[in-house]
């Protein structure tokens, strides 16, 4: 159904600029720092760092090329397994097939939506037993929401197997009083447009591990050694953020905070406006975690009502309002039909579900609250 022009159209998530952008833009273009290095992409890669509370990061030309650095960084290569979220955007898992390696997946839990520790002791005690112990675990903390970290870390820890946090959709977020991203080995941020703050597109890689975080800067500048012509030993990428688009991020970062606020304000008024709906639920919020609500996703109870996700996207459409499915989980999607799968039970997988019943509403931080009452009367106005 196209969108009727008469209409405001609602996005899901767009861009909020702070307006201070420019000067740094404009700085860098005086100063004629415009290639993949300068003084913005140093002070951001640090600023970002204080405010996560890490010793360093790389910031680079995604949230994509910093999980793919980062499975270079520990080795991983063919003939390797890693275990990873289920329910998550492709873009999680698709740097694992770059290196070589065999994505096996791991079901969510429903109080965070996120990977199960208990399904991700089932793929431990699995794959130990056939000798074959992943080599990193990629997690995902989905929507804003934190994993249970200390459950999942503790398993890794047992086996020594490295965590690879993504936070792609998480910055800003909170895990009993520990920064999201901050908790494994190494933490991935992506600043796409549609992020909690953006720098059009980027990424930024961090860990305590400084010489780690060097060597990504090595891998991301194409691997030049130190030598006074161009040498090179080792397979690098084109993978550094430009000094123009690490500036949007430096003013971009000084406003994370009201942007979070923001984003949980207007979950708050989603979950007030439409708490008359019995069919509807929301995302849960883990105790002593504090989630940005990058996006506020509803699920709806098919037992309580017959409409569906695709019934609600559709209607809504129709308004010109922007609504988007709950990701479909990664093992049921075609490129990755021949990968493993852990659940913690024989019930239904939880993603599965998620994915049938939930769906994410506009929440850009810029979200009038005209523009979300026009999308909570709608909702109401289907389910009456």
């Amino acid at each position: 159904m196209p969108y009727r022009k008469e209409k405001e159209y609602v996005s899901l998530s767009i861009p909020h600029m702070t307006g201070k952008e420019m000067d740094y833009i404009n700085e860098a273009f005086e100063t004629n720092w415009i290639a993949p290095v300068g003084p913005n992409v140093n002070n951001f890669e640090q600023e970002l760092a204080a405010y996560v509370g890490v010793k360093g990061g790389a910031a680079l030309s995604s949230g994509t090329a910093a999980i793919h650095l980062s499975l270079q960084l520990l080795g991983i290569g063919t003939g390797d397994i890693v275990f990873c979220s289920t329910l998550t955007f492709v873009a999680s898992a698709n740097p694992i097939l770059y290196v070589g390696a065999e994505p096996v997946f791991i079901d969510s839990e429903e109080e965070t939506w996120n990977m199960s520790p208990i399904a991700l002791r089932k793929a431990f005690h699995e794959t130990a037993e056939k000798g074959k112990l992943p080599k990193a675990v990629i997690v995902v903390n989905i929507y804003g929401q934190s994993a249970k970290m200390d459950e999942l870390l503790a398993i890794c820890n047992e086996y020594e197997v490295p965590i690879i946090e993504d936070a792609a959709e998480s910055l800003g977020s909170m895990y009993k009083g520990k920064k999201s991203g901050t908790l494994g080995k190494f933490g991935v941020f992506s600043f796409n447009g549609n992020k909690i703050i953006t720098t059009s597109g980027g990424g930024m890689l961090v860990s305590n591990d400084l010489k780690a975080i060097e060597r990504t800067r090595f891998l991301a500048s194409q691997a030049k050694d130190p030598a006074p012509h161009y040498e090179h030993s080792k397979v690098g990428f084109n993978y550094r953020m430009s000094n123009i688009l690490a500036g949007i991020g430096r003013a971009q970062l000084q406003a994370i905070e009201d942007r979070v606020t923001a984003r949980r304000k207007i979950y708050e008024n989603y979950e007030e406006g439409l708490s008359s709906v019995s069919a509807i639920d929301f995302q849960p919020e883990l105790k002593e975690t504090s989630s940005n609500r990058w996006l506020s996703v509803m699920t709806i109870n098919p037992c309580l009502s017959s409409l569906t996700p695709s019934d609600i996207k559709f209607a809504l459409c129709a308004e010109n309002i922007e609504t988007r499915h709950v990701w479909k989980p990664l093992h049921k999607q075609p490129i990755f039909k021949d990968c493993l799968f852990f659940t913690a039970g024989d019930e239904k997988p939880v993603s599965e579900e998620l994915f049938e019943q939930g769906l994410c509403l506009p929440s850009s931080s810029s979200l009038s609250k005209v523009q979300q009452d026009r999308v909570i009367n709608n909702i109401k106005n289907l389910f009456s």
